[in-house]
């Protein structure tokens, strides 16, 4: 989410530091300016610290769980290509007469960060997934455009191809933006190709409006944030080299704990989740970002006459429950599951849980509908 660029940058200059530092002293060393073994043992420390961090502070931060998300993608596989270029990937899980339903990610990983609701939902549901373009194996618009309504627009193409029965849409953070925009954009799909809508971690408007400290971030979003995006698009390259060095030391894993998790998520849900933020290239996250700022679909919760079921961590920082708490009592049918212990990625932390709370909602739907 855009609070996170703020943190994510300052982790990495700090990352940057370390490197360059103990690169520094060995020069200083060798050259025979700084005298002693200690300065030697200091700079490879800070040196190999800085490419292999994360061997030790992942063990130290969690402990290994016995399902440990993986890379999973499916052998059934639609290629969407799309008027301004881009291309999507889709892909199709479960039995194909099974209740449809189309998750969309959030804004960082890509479709893979579903594992557990794959594997969970697949045995009775037809689970399709999507890579949001510019992420995972969907390529990026040529017009540059990563507007919601152009993600919307890109669902739309989706649920053409997810069968003849009606659809439920989730969405975890970005994604569940999108399905409030796509509610706004096609409201004509609501009840007949749209059987129901799951938002879960989400908001109904910029979302720093509903994160931790908003009143200090949106103070900062015109002065601070907007100008960092900006520079992140111009220097792509850099910041992605910077992010897995950060990765690389392990100091990733820092914000991905603060940002999405609260303590009880396993040694490989943490190291997957910094993995995936990482494989996403920041000139594409930054140009999302910027777009998520023009975000708000306020009006449009009391025109969504469809089942909703809105799920929140009880301690999620980047959309606060607050959010979720605004959107269950705009919705006209709305219900609403709170997740705890559970932050902005409870959807993997809790999945169990989670998917327990989609499969109900989702068999409730197939009935009423």
């Amino acid at each position: 989410m855009p609070h996170n660029f703020l943190l994510i940058w300052l982790v990495q200059l700090l990352s940057i530091g370390i490197l360059g530092g103990g690169i520094y002293i060995l020069y200083e060393w060798y050259e025979r300016k700084l005298v002693g073994t200690s300065y030697l043992v200091a700079g490879l420390v800070m040196v190999l610290w800085s490419f292999g961090g994360r061997f030790i502070s992942l063990p130290l931060l969690r402990r290994p769980g016995s399902e440990e998300p993986k890379f999973m993608r499916s052998q059934s596989v639609q290629r969407l290509s799309r008027p301004d270029g881009s291309v999507l990937q889709v892909e199709f899980f479960g039995p194909e007469d099974g209740q449809p339903i189309i998750l969309s990610h959030g804004w960082g990983p890509n479709s893979t960060v579903w594992y557990y609701a794959k594997r969970q939902l697949s045995d009775r549901f037809r689970v399709i997934v999507w890579d949001l373009p510019g992420l995972g194996k969907s390529s990026r618009p040529k017009n540059k455009d990563y507007s919601l309504e152009k993600y919307a627009r890109d669902l739309e193409a989706v649920v053409a191809i997810a069968g003849d029965q009606p659809v439920i849409l989730l969405g975890h953070s970005m994604g569940g933006m999108i399905n409030l925009t796509f509610c706004r954009l096609f409201p004509e799909h609501l009840g007949r190709r749209i059987a129901g809508l799951i938002l879960v971690d989400t908001t109904y408007t910029n979302p720093l409006k509903t994160c931790i400290f908003s009143g200090v971030v949106r103070k900062l979003q015109k002065p601070l944030l907007e100008p960092v995006l900006y520079l992140t698009i111009v220097l792509s390259p850099i910041f992605w080299l910077m992010t897995w060095l950060s990765y690389l030391n392990g100091s990733l894993y820092i914000t991905v704990e603060l940002s999405g998790f609260t303590g009880t998520e396993t040694r490989g849900q943490l190291n997957f989740a910094a993995l995936l933020s990482a494989l996403g290239s920041p000139g594409v996250l930054a140009r999302g970002t910027l777009a998520m700022f023009q975000f708000d679909e306020t009006n449009t919760l009391p025109n969504i006459h469809v089942p909703a079921l809105v799920v929140c961590g009880a301690s999620d920082i980047a959309t606060k429950p607050v959010a979720s708490d605004r959107m269950k009592a705009e919705l006209p049918y709305s219900q609403r599951v709170t997740i705890k212990p559970g932050g902005h990625m409870a959807l993997m932390e809790q999945n169990q849980r989670f998917a327990e709370a989609v499969s109900a909602f989702c068999a409730e739907c197939k009935v009423n509908h």
